[in-house]
């Protein structure tokens, strides 16, 4: 999400035309561009198993639905999701937020957030899954939808992802499905079958309309989103307004292009260091959260710890009565029987 200028293929469709824009976020490994891929149905997005990720950037890709509909997908690098553990650049982080606001242009109006089923659900994952809340708001929890890709693993052992979430669901992972409104599907994107490739992209679509009908047809946008958008209708308009004057030379077109672009990309550039000011302060308030939920556990497994040790410690107490208490029976019978042979 970078502060590079308006992409050259920067186009605004025509008001009959409805366009929706999905982004997908993830951890690397998880299938992010392979699932971007399958909801195109084509190969547009670089997708292969490696541990160090293959999307390096932002990339936006367009498909045209069967009924005419226009669906943008932007695929994020999995970098992303290492801002959730705090070690990452956030100067970097920052340009690529950017960068995907700005393909978005009009709004978000679904953010897919890529698991597996091959992997346990990872404290980087609720990590992630809290930082989008925090940095772009609670409203961004209306727009989540969660895919769970690896549905060929689940086939060949004839279970459903139902049974999956069934068996032994982390508590966290409940909490993000409900989050996202227990909004979720399952991906095969291995899968050879045109039937299943339909089916499971129906699926989702659906989910995504049900997104859209919530929010009332409005995408998400913020701050940000609005400052980017009249930016670039401000480039937009000089740009067309300089194509149309007369008695200028080429020379002096293209310096006043170059003004304009400069002006933007200045704005870009105030408009990066603002988010990556907002992910400073984010990646503070969750170490901080971290922070208190590590001393709150602390806290916790050092009482149930005290408690074992008092347990214990009454537990040894009660043996050492019982093992007091049988003794003296002990000798209690021994000076009954000697006092009877004595009698005798």
């Amino acid at each position: 999400m970078g502060g590079s200028a308006v992409d050259d293929d920067w186009e605004f469709p025509s008001p009959s035309s409805e366009v929706r824009t999905i982004v997908l976020v993830g951890r690397t490994g998880n299938g992010k561009s392979a699932t971007g891929n399958s909801i195109l149905r084509r190969r547009a997005f670089k997708s292969m198993s490696s541990s160090a990720g293959v999307t390096s950037t932002c990339e936006l890709q367009r498909t045209i639905l069967e009924e005419g509909q226009i669906l943008n997908v932007i695929d994020t690098p999995g970098t992303i999701c290492r801002l959730f553990r705090f070690l990452c650049d956030r100067v970097f982080i920052g340009k690529e937020i950017v960068k995907c606001i700005n393909m978005a242009k009009d709004g978000i109006h679904a953010v897919l957030v890529v698991l597996s089923v091959r992997s346990r659900f990872s404290r980087e994952e609720e990590a992630a899954v809290q930082s989008l809340h925090k940095f772009f708001g609670s409203k961004i929890s209306d727009y989540m939808i969660v895919v769970f890709t690896g549905g060929d693993d689940l086939e060949e052992n004839d279970e459903t992802l139902d049974d999956y979430l069934g068996r032994d669901c982390p508590e966290p992972l409940k909490e993000t499905l409900e989050m996202c409104g227990n909004r979720y599907v399952l991906f095969n994107n291995k899968t050879k079958e045109e039937a299943k490739k339909s089916e499971q992209l129906k699926q989702l679509l659906s989910l995504v309309n049900s997104v859209v009908d919530k929010n009332g047809g409005k995408p998400y946008t913020d701050e940000l989103f609005v400052e980017l958008k009249k930016g670039a209708n401000k480039l937009r308009d000089q740009t067309a307004e300089v194509n149309s004057l007369e008695g200028y030379s080429k020379q002096e077109i293209s310096e006043l292009k170059e003004q304009f672009h400069k002006s933007y990309g200045e704005q870009l550039k105030r408009i990066t260091e603002m988010v990556e000011s907002k992910l400073k302060e984010t990646t503070h308030r969750l170490e901080m959260q971290l922070a208190e939920e590590q001393t709150a556990r602390l806290k916790a497994e050092a009482m149930a710890q005290a408690a074992q040790m008092k347990s214990n410690d009454e537990i040894r107490k009660l043996r050492e009565h019982l093992e007091r208490a049988q003794r003296e029976t002990e000798e209690l019978r021994k000076r009954a029987e000697s006092g009877r042979c004595a009698i005798l």
